[in-house]
């Protein structure tokens, strides 16, 4: 470990500031200082570390450092993580250097009516709930901070990819949460704190069980029970699932997918906490149990001002689409109280991916959220502002060469809406998209439009591009009028994709 003192590190002789409360990585449980140019802080423990804490900062910042940042990639996840580079003993005390947020995860504005939270970090908080999200109220956010839905989902896939780079490392976050979590939907980006408490399996163990609604059901129902106990339940990379679950739930849906009406009788508030979110956490939307179907308990009776994220007949898990309804149901029915039947990250990722390619955009131009995601309705309606959907909906869906003439559907699709555009993990499944999608990959092969009144696909790089239906070749810079069960090879490449177009919303 680095024994580096204070003077080397922060100020360079010159005078640093110290912020209390300030901790970047939260906890209540450090020292923050400043560096003079505010690009860094350094937080020391206020308690003495032992042996095993010590080691375990000394590998966050050398091993783990390593292997996360110094590496192809690298560079997307110093964007993703607040990372602590070094650490430094002063005056008997431990501490970690850390680099300071991106100026886009401080408010600029903050509340719509008044300036409390100009200048205070984006604490996911306050993105996930529709307390912050009701007109007129002295708590909403104001509109050029929010987003709108569609931001939420790209949010949601960083957070995702950066709980499964944790993974695949072996290690686990053991505290993830909106307090861990720094989000801006604007940017559409998201900046994962706390770094300093990553647990290594049978290594070193987790410092806290988590943070209030995103415990983990086992943890919390064993917490009573003795660190030792072959019982105890800790956190580690299911318990991670557990959070990341809720998160994405409560950033697309901004409410708890547990903290619903069921009543246990008259007991402690402390003791009620710990059934509704441990033993008998439930579903708030499972299908066949209502008992925790209300929200009354955390929002009395103004359900409708808070309507319709309240009400959920108007906006029940599903209209987030087919990929993430079944791992909505995945998280918190099947894996609600088995962990091994959780999500992984990777899954939620690739899910948040797909669903992207089913949006559209509401008819409504005052409709706050924007935009929606088709579900295969006869009558097609924004569920946020209720607005019938004005056009024909051309959904075109993939099919990959199994073997030679034989063509499986992947269970993909793309909804198109006026200026969708088409790529390369389009037009061949062997291409991701991913963190690692390179620069060239990101670039468009084409684009649809609304033309003449009729649906079109414009081919601006496809090479290969044919018109099976009709059995004619479709050239770089013309365009395919998209009709009821056109069959369109969009790559002879190896892993290139068919679609087969229907027409939907006629």
């Amino acid at each position: 470990m680095s024994t580096k003192s204070v003077n080397s590190i922060i100020t360079q002789g010159k005078s640093y500031q110290y912020v209390d409360n300030g901790d970047p990585m939260r906890g209540g449980m450090k020292d923050v200082y400043f560096s003079p140019d505010k690009k860094y802080v350094v937080a020391f423990y206020r308690d003495p570390q032992d042996f095993n804490s010590k080691e375990r900062l000394k590998r966050i910042v050398t091993t783990y450092y390593d292997s996360f940042f110094n590496r192809e990639g690298g560079d997307y996840y110093k964007e993703l993580y607040s990372w602590p580079t070094d650490v430094i003993e002063e005056n008997n005390k431990i501490g970690v250097v850390v680099p300071c947020y991106n100026s886009n995860f401080f408010f600029k504005k903050g509340f719509n009516n008044n300036d409390t939270l100009k200048g205070e970090e984006k604490n996911g908080k306050w993105f996930a709930s529709a307390k912050f999200r009701v007109k007129d109220s002295k708590t909403k956010i104001d509109s050029s901070e929010l987003g709108d839905w569609l931001s939420y989902f790209q949010v949601c896939v960083n957070i995702s990819r950066g709980v499964k780079r944790l993974h695949a490392a072996g290690l686990a976050h053991s505290d993830l949460s909106y307090n861990n979590v720094l989000i801006d939907p604007v940017t559409k980006t998201a900046a994962i704190i706390d770094i300093d408490g990553l647990v290594v399996p049978n290594l070193f163990p987790p410092d806290v069980i988590g943070t209030t609604d995103f415990i983990a059901p086992e943890v919390l129902a064993s917490k009573h029970l003795a660190i030792a106990d072959p019982n105890r339940k800790l956190p580690k990379r299911e318990t991670d699932l557990h959070a990341l679950a809720v998160l994405i739930y409560m950033y697309l849906l901004y409410r708890h997918p547990l903290r619903g009406g069921q009543y246990f009788g008259q007991i402690e508030e402390i003791e009620e906490e710990n059934l509704m979110m441990g033993e008998k956490a439930l579903f708030v939307e499972h299908p066949s149990n209502d008992k925790n179907r209300n929200f009354k308990r955390e929002y009395g009776d103004n359900l409708i001002k808070f309507s319709p994220w309240t009400d959920l007949k108007k906006t029940p898990y599903t209209i987030t689409g087919p990929y993430l309804k079944d791992l909505f149901e995945q998280a918190f029915i099947k894996g609600l109280h088995n962990p091994m039947e959780r999500p992984p990250a990777v899954m939620w990722e690739e899910a948040l991916i797909k669903t992207n390619d089913l949006k559209l955009q509401c008819s409504n131009s005052q409709c706050d959220q924007k935009w929606f995601i088709y579900i295969n309705t006869i009558d097609t309606r924004c569920p946020f502002c209720n607005t019938k959907y004005n056009q024909t909906i051309p959904v075109l869906d993939f099919y990959y060469q199994f073997k030679e003439g034989v063509w499986k559907p992947e269970n993909q699709r793309l909804v198109i809406y006026n200026q969708t555009t088409l790529h390369k993990w389009h037009s061949n499944k062997n291409v991701l998209r991913n963190e690692r999608l390179t620069t060239q990959d990101k670039i468009r092969d084409g684009y649809f439009s609304f033309h003449n009144q009729k649906w079109v696909f414009v081919n601006e790089k496809l090479t290969s591009l044919k018109d099976v239906s009709e059995d004619k070749e479709i050239p770089v810079g013309s365009m395919v009028e998209l009709s009821e069960g056109k069959k369109l090879l969009l790559s002879k490449e190896e892993g290139g994709r068919i679609v087969i177009v229907s027409i939907a919303n006629k």
